[in-house]
């Protein structure tokens, strides 16, 4: 059975590379209308919209800003139409260890990863209330479930993005809104690529299908929670790791 988005609008953000323009790409592929959300690299953005192609747009957003968020949902509203599928994709990392990490790096993470998602479902769930339907899709992450030394504000971040999945499910399944989670682990992309080889080789073994993911992967995921095939699905995390975690 194909996946059939055609009439469906959908919000990406931190959608203009890796996981994100991934998951763009696939949404757009199965017929949906993309908005991608960025505000780190605009022209990357608009060239990421470009190269998906299929009306996709881009739009700036700072998910910490309640106002940006609200900003943004207009926008793309009155560009595109209701947002039926909103992916909170956008995520940073300032690692280090717990003793070495000052409270900035802390508060940058949570505000980005968690408050982020906090902001952007609320500006946008009110409207998928309303028409009694709608997708929201969280990215976690693995680390979120298992902790990951040197990750303090980062796994609390997805844990916490865990967390709220689980009660927005709980909180909006009357209203027809479906809200559920995709936890990474190790990814190819950008993050994943500064790594040393002796820590890509050391991952590798942690991993039973012997090797890291790609960015489709996860997208692959993400089209099939936003689509039909998932509508008795919510509250729940779809981990993509290679069986890093079982």
């Amino acid at each position: 059975m194909n996946i059939d988005l055609h009439n469906k609008v959908a919000l990406v953000t931190g959608g203009s590379r890796g996981i994100g323009k991934a998951i763009g790409t696939r949404l757009a592929g199965a017929g949906a209308k993309v908005a991608l959300a960025d505000v780190v690299d605009i022209a990357q953005i608009q060239a990421t919209a470009d190269e998906i192609g299929g009306g996709a747009i881009a739009v700036s957003a700072n998910v910490t800003s309640p106002e940006d968020c609200g900003t943004a949902v207009s926008q793309v509203e009155e560009t595109l139409g209701p947002i039926d599928v909103l992916v909170n994709n956008a995520g940073i990392t300032r690692d280090g260890l717990l003793i070495r990490m000052d409270e900035a790096d802390w508060s940058a993470v949570l505000d980005v990863n968690l408050k982020g998602v906090f902001n952007m479902t609320k500006a946008v769930v009110r409207g998928m209330m309303k028409r009694r339907s709608g997708r929201v899709v969280n990215i976690a992450s693995v680390v979120g479930i298992t902790g990951n030394a040197g990750q303090a504000n980062y796994s609390a971040s997805k844990a916490g993005v865990i967390g709220f999945t689980k009660t927005m499910a709980k909180e909006l399944a009357s209203r027809g809104v479906l809200v559920n989670a995709v936890a990474p682990g190790f990814i190819d992309t950008d993050m994943t690529k500064a790594l040393p080889e002796s820590a890509r080789e050391a991952l590798l073994k942690l991993i039973p299908l012997s090797r890291l993911g790609n960015p489709d992967d996860v997208a692959r995921a993400v089209l099939f929670l936003s689509s039909d095939l998932a509508s008795y699905i919510t509250g729940q995390v779809v981990v993509v790791d290679g069986g890093m975690v079982m």
